[in-house]
């Protein structure tokens, strides 16, 4: 599984799913263990045209703001 963090502060990501032959893309945002850490998925696509739409829509990024997590 790929997964693509935002550059700023890697609360938001992006993780890349192989499902049954299709790719999904799920955006995810992540909170900061002194708000009690967890996550929130913010939506599933399947498209990068779509995931576009979805990060324009939920979150201040685009997709050049994204960079491989390590």
């Amino acid at each position: 599984m790929a997964e693509w963090v935002c550059g700023c502060c890697g609360r938001w990501r992006v993780s890349v799913e192989l499902i049954r032959g299709n790719y999904r893309y799920r955006l995810v945002r992540r909170y900061p263990p002194r708000f009690g850490g967890g996550k929130d998925v913010l939506g599933e696509v399947g498209s990068v045209a779509e995931l576009e739409e979805l990060l324009r829509r939920r979150t201040p990024l685009k997709l050049a703001d994204l960079r491989e997590a390590a």
